[in-house]
């Protein structure tokens, strides 16, 4: 199959408007946990779970995301949240890096930079 030149274009030229953006509405599903950072930065902690689109004949399926809140605003109203609230969440997808005992750990968050009980 032939690649057009504006197809072409397209997948090998610079993207016009990357984002990295996210919205999600889910269930709380553990307790807010406020950690002090060696670098004196506070950071809130929590995980919600959100409902899959069901497909016809398949059980129930949930993803369940962490959460990480570091703004003040937003940090102080996720310490107010309890398990099974219900809360919306914008933000974006950060991948954070860091030395475990066993080695470099890493793993993948939403970082809030709004939160609203729902």
């Amino acid at each position: 199959m032939a690649v057009t030149k504006a197809r072409r274009a397209s997948v090998s030229g610079p993207l016009r408007n990357p984002r990295n953006e996210v919205f999600l509405e889910g269930r709380v599903s553990s307790p807010p946990l406020e950690k002090l950072l060696p670098s004196g930065d506070h950071v809130v902690e929590f995980r919600i779970v959100i409902d899959r689109a069901q497909r016809r004949g398949t059980k129930r399926e949930v993803d369940t995301l962490d959460i990480a809140v570091w703004l003040s605003r937003p940090r102080k109203s996720a310490l107010a949240l309890q398990i099974d609230d219900w809360v919306s969440i914008d933000g974006a997808i950060r991948h954070r890096f860091w030395r475990a005992p066993t080695g470099l750990a890493s793993r993948w968050q939403v970082e809030a930079s709004q939160l609203r009980r729902l």
